[in-house]
């Protein structure tokens, strides 16, 4: 039996592009798309994503989503966030959760038809801090957490939006510092924690659309911070997603791996410009129409994936 990953990075107001790419794809199947994995992987907005799957949102409602509630979750004069932003967070984060209570509510992650896999990170110890459906005997407590504390969790971007406190008081942050690209850590799931073979896995991964890196003169000179500070997350985030990309081509081989990230040119959209969505809406589409033959052969062919069955089971007392 093959069993499909989804897998989706994150990247801010530029999941507008997976989410269009979803919904292309969608538009021209049968049924939901989400019906056709096995287990779906997200990471920030990403994760987002995974969570509206789960929860049996179509990926054209999702990509609404973006649309109608970016231009106020990033919203505000620009100038004044940005010099907020050497003080407190650019972003307060009660208008993403307002957008986020509007469409999932008091839903819990256990109500997901879907295996899902959320990362954040534990600023308390410095440790991944995954949420996960209860797809496995030990995943005993994540199911009985809210959705909406999940996706405040994993889209914490440091300088963009507040640390997020858990309903214990868990202080935690974006999945992103460690896992935007999460494909590597969605196959390890699938190989070491599900016991699924490996000759039996296929992944689709999706990005937010890449740039190209340009470490400039540090190249052949050496460079302190304020060469290197404006740079260093883009150079930390190019180095995992690929390291990530590569645990997973080890573990199952090229062809059954399939990335879509298209690239774009420098600063051609930003995590928090939603002045883009149009276009990246439309590079979604374009990108989808493309793939779609092979979307088709890989994932969508063989069927629907088998209904999910979770070890633990939300009941009226949760």
């Amino acid at each position: 039996m093959t069993r499909r990953i989804l897998s989706i990075d994150g990247g801010g107001i530029k999941g507008v592009f997976p989410a269009s790419f979803l919904a292309t794809v969608e538009n021209s199947i049968e049924g939901q798309l989400a019906d056709y994995f096995d287990l779906i992987v997200g990471t920030s907005t990403g994760g987002i994503i995974a969570l509206g799957l789960g929860l049996g949102l179509s990926a054209s409602d999702i990509l609404r989503f973006y649309e109608d509630s970016g231009p106020e979750i990033f919203g505000g004069n620009r100038i004044v966030r940005n010099i907020r932003r050497f003080r407190v967070a650019k972003y307060d984060d009660r208008p993403l959760r307002d957008a986020l209570e509007s469409v999932f509510g008091e839903r819990k992650l256990g109500e997901s038809s879907k295996r899902l896999v959320i990362p954040s990170l534990n600023l308390d110890n410095g440790g991944v801090y995954i949420y996960k459906t209860a797809h496995h005997p030990r995943f005993e407590r994540d199911y009985k957490t809210k959705i909406v504390d999940v996706a405040l969790a994993t889209a914490a971007a440091p300088t963009f939006f507040p640390t997020h406190h858990s309903a214990v008081g868990t202080p935690l942050i974006d999945g992103g510092v460690y896992a935007n690209n999460p494909t590597g850590l969605a196959t390890v799931e699938a190989i070491g924690v599900l016991d699924w073979p490996k000759d039996s896995l296929r992944v689709l991964s999706l990005g937010c659309t890449s740039e190209p890196f340009d470490a400039g003169k540090a190249r052949f000179l050496p460079r302190g911070l304020g060469y290197w500070g404006p740079r260093i997350v883009d150079l930390f985030m190019t180095a995992q997603s690929s390291s990530s990309l590569g645990t997973a081509h080890v573990l199952l081989g090229h062809d059954d791996v399939l990335r879509i990230d298209p690239r774009v040119p420098s600063g051609r959209y930003g995590l928090d410009t939603h002045e883009g969505t149009g276009s990246l809406r439309g590079l979604g589409d374009s990108e989808a129409r493309d793939a779609l033959p092979e979307i088709r052969r890989m994932f969508i062919d063989e069927g629907l994936s088998e209904q999910f069955e979770p070890y633990k089971q939300l009941d009226s007392g949760d």
